[in-house]
């Protein structure tokens, strides 16, 4: 349910661009809009209300959903205010490069990397592994930034469009998957104590 809600901007990106192009009337007066202006302007708004429900339900942002939405204004303003996508194209690279950059910069300059501090308290690993999985999510956000780029910059945009719903998605199921069987076979299980037996 949570990844839903974490790509839920995306597909209502990806179905206001399909759906939302064409001429509009106002005053009077027709107006052309094409489907990466709707979609991106639909994109802020889902993203706002993505965090204000989780600020409202849980009396706090996420950091991820977070960055996210400062991108998506900056960079989807940008897109809407000089009617040029590109902008809105590069989104998804400066976050996941973002993203890179912090679990890199937690592994190196502290104590413990991200991953391990959101996972800890439900998972028990040796240390090293923590440091290969921390790594391992390095690797993937730049890979998915640079994946990001070749197809919008290589591809027309309803190809990019595409990829960026069903592409970074199924890259992310993927490598969610893979980290999971990994992680199978290296979990620590606790001791059972006498008083547990009893």
């Amino acid at each position: 349910m949570k990844l839903f809600f974490d790509f839920l901007p995306i597909a209502l990106f990806f179905i206001a661009y399909k759906f939302g192009g064409g001429t509009y009337l106002w005053e009077g007066q027709a107006y052309d809009i094409k489907g990466i202006y709707i979609a991106t302007a639909v994109m802020i708004v889902a993203t706002i209300f993505q965090n204000a429900y989780n600020w409202f339900r849980y009396g706090k942002l996420e950091n991820s959903h977070l960055i996210t939405l400062i991108f998506v204004v900056i960079l989807g303003g940008a897109t809407l205010w000089l009617q040029n996508p590109n902008f809105i194209m590069w989104k998804p690279t400066v976050v996941n490069w973002l993203f890179a950059a912090g679990f890199l910069g937690a592994q190196l300059f502290t104590q413990q990397s991200l991953l391990e501090r959101m996972m800890s308290e439900h998972i028990k690993l040796p240390g090293f592994i923590w440091t290969r999985l921390n790594f391992a999510w390095v690797i993937f956000f730049i890979l998915s930034g640079v994946a990001n780029l070749y197809v919008a910059f290589n591809y027309d945009e309803a190809t990019w469009v595409n990829f960026k719903l069903f592409g970074l998605l199924g890259l992310t199921i993927l490598f969610i998957i893979g980290q999971s069987l990994y992680l199978g076979r290296h979990i620590i299980e606790p001791i059972e104590s006498n008083e547990d037996k009893v």
